[in-house]
């Protein structure tokens, strides 16, 4: 049995981002699988201050929701990380959650990773959030096993009945 820790930066409930996520989520309990959606829009999360005391101590001055996250990303086998797409980029959420993986990014590598990746563009428009999670997730160490397309939802439940929600269910079906 696999840990599965899904982060989700869908600032709404049950938005397009939260639905697929929910989606992989029971293709992986159907699997067999340990599973766990944390929604990062829940969490206090603050900004990097860059610092850098983390680099003397080995954690963050912020007290915040971040370092029980980082433990879970440690103790999970497989990651799925899922955003809207604004502005061509994953949304701000996301980001400073990255940022702050600041204090243990030489330890978090190692998991097969999925993406899942939503917005109102097809998937040209999205790509570059593709590109950007791909390239991050790889330079920690991790694999990159898959990316979920929800193109062209906006409106909140539009990804219903789309081929993504087979996907991302199957997906978790394979982990």
């Amino acid at each position: 049995m696999k840990k599965v820790l899904i982060l989700s930066a869908s600032p709404r409930k049950n938005g397009n981002s939260d639905i697929l996520c929910h989606q992989f989520m029971k293709g992986t309990e159907e699997a067999g699988h340990e599973a766990e959606i944390i929604s990062l829009y829940g969490k206090k999360i603050g900004f990097c201050r860059a610092c850098y005391a983390c680099f003397r101590t080995g954690s963050c001055v912020l007290k915040d929701d971040m370092e029980e996250i980082l433990d879970k990303i440690q103790g999970a086998d497989v990651l799925v990380i899922a955003t809207p797409v604004y502005f061509l980029s994953m949304n701000g959420m996301l980001k400073t959650t990255i940022d702050r993986f600041l204090p243990r990014w030489q330890d978090l590598g190692g998991h097969d990773t999925y993406l899942i990746i939503t917005g109102h563009d097809g998937k040209e428009g999205l790509s570059l959030a593709g590109e950007e999670l791909t390239r991050i997730f790889e330079s920690l160490g991790d694999r990159v096993r898959g990316v979920i397309w929800g193109e062209g939802v906006w409106q909140k439940g539009e990804v219903k009945g789309t081929k993504a929600m087979e996907e991302a269910f199957r997906a978790g079906q394979s982990i």
